[in-house]
């Protein structure tokens, strides 16, 4: 008689290094295909009509009580709520995250100019949406920018990032979860590996509000916020999120650093000193509230 494997001693045997990886990946994408393919279909089939949101509204809200703790099987609820963490914050947590979190995409934006000048950054095509109804576009990118606050964040930042950081540490958990970070969006076409030290640089500013809050709440907001005005940007100027200008530039080692160059990178170094000042001054404000 042939005994049936014990799947979940197996999957215990697999080291944190890969089980970690495989379950956040697994958390985002169970979030994100069925609004990408809903989305995709209500933009040929009557897109007067934003059905795909009225859709995936209802699902992504039961995604989320779920990845928090909710429903079946109850053997996994705490389980899944402390992987998610999507704890409630007291309003001077809040208040800090918000403001280190927007430093920290601020300084990004600031490294990716001068980075801007050494690479030659890809362009993302927009596409043509000038048939889609202008309310229609509305809701679709925030229902879009809602989903990948929710699933990224819940699926990378916790359910990845957590399980990392208590075997690893936070270094290391940051580090893995920003590489998973980046090649999953290597499922676009525009983004190559020079983008990876952006996709480094959005993971190391949520991870860290993550590790430091022990919570996903300030990167869900700042995540879905960041998508929102990057599709905006894009469908307003035809420029990508990393794109700091629509003007292309010389590259250094073509022109020399000009004046701009220099003074971007000052900026840059300012802009960075002030966010690692925030974030120890959020690590402060958290020790406080404890």
């Amino acid at each position: 008689m042939k005994l049936r494997p014990n799947v979940s001693k197996i999957w215990n045997y697999l080291p944190v290094a890969l089980r970690a990886p495989l379950t956040g990946f697994t958390v985002t994408a169970a979030g994100t295909l069925l609004w990408a393919l809903l989305v995709g279909l209500n933009l040929k089939h009557r897109p007067e009509i934003p059905w795909a949101v009225l859709l995936t509204g209802p699902f992504i809200w039961y995604y989320w009580k779920y990845v928090r703790g909710w429903g079946w099987p109850k053997s996994t609820s705490i389980q899944r709520s402390e992987n998610c963490r999507a704890h409630d914050l007291p309003a001077d947590v809040w208040a800090g995250a918000i403001v280190a979190g927007i430093l920290g995409l601020l300084t990004l934006l600031l490294f990716q100019n001068i980075y801007g000048r050494m690479v030659t950054l890809p362009t993302q095509p927009g596409e043509d949406l000038s048939g889609v109804p202008a309310f229609t576009l509305f809701m679709s990118l925030i229902m879009s920018a809602i989903v990948a606050g929710i699933t990224e964040e819940s699926g990378l930042r916790g359910y990845m990032q957590r399980p990392l950081e208590q075997r690893y540490g936070p270094v290391v958990a940051i580090l893995l979860t920003g590489i998973v970070f980046g090649l999953l969006h290597f499922t676009h076409r525009e983004v190559t590996y020079v983008l990876m030290p952006w996709y480094m640089g959005v993971a190391l500013v949520y991870g860290a509000l993550a590790y430091i809050t022990n919570s996903i709440m300030p990167g869900v907001v700042l995540h879905a916020g960041g998508n929102m005005l990057g599709a905006v940007q894009l469908i307003g100027s035809n420029r990508a999120e990393w794109q700091t200008s629509s003007i292309p530039r010389p590259l250094i080692w073509e022109s020399g650093a000009d004046a701009s160059f220099w003074l971007g990178g000052l900026g840059f170094v300012v802009l960075a000193a002030a966010t690692v000042w925030a974030y120890s001054a959020l690590a402060t404000t958290v020790k406080k509230s404890i």
